[in-house]
């Protein structure tokens, strides 16, 4: 499925359309360059989960946790992995057994490191200035009203 986003706004609205149909244990990796719009994607994760904490990059700490929601909601960024061996040091299996739903921006950096099955979300810049092209792949439940959001 492919959406195209008119602005961060649009970008979190499909984030929490898509959270609001996944179930406990869920994948969803994130592949974008920088400033892509993965984050805003998953804040409206976390707002489709039920959280109201604010949502940032993980980019330093590895991983945030979001609760009070449905599902808890792990936020990866693998920017600065050195390995896919550092990510299980940290407790990845723990986090997937957790029931919750993890997303991993940067997942490339993971190498085939993931083997459960997973949703894929590709963010790339879009035909026009300010639009994102937002591709999903794998496992993807149907997410219902997304054009009425826009």
């Amino acid at each position: 499925m492919e959406y195209i986003s008119n602005s961060p706004a649009d970008t979190e609205r499909l984030g929490a359309a898509l959270a609001a149909v996944l179930s406990p244990g869920t994948v969803v990796t994130f592949t974008g360059g920088l400033g892509a719009g993965k984050t805003a994607f998953v804040r409206g994760m976390a707002a489709g989960l039920g959280s109201a904490e604010r949502v940032t990059s993980p980019t330093f700490t590895l991983v945030n946790e979001y609760e009070g929601g449905r599902l808890p909601l792990f936020h990866f960024d693998l920017y600065r992995l050195g390995s896919p061996e550092e990510l299980f040091e940290i407790g990845w299996d723990d986090y997937l057994s957790r029931g919750g739903v993890c997303a991993v921006e940067w997942s490339e950096r993971l190498a085939g490191a993931l083997e459960s099955e997973f949703i894929r979300v590709d963010i790339t810049r879009g035909p026009e200035e300010g639009q994102r092209r937002i591709r999903l792949e794998g496992q993807v439940p149907p997410l219902a009203g997304w054009e009425e959001m826009l």
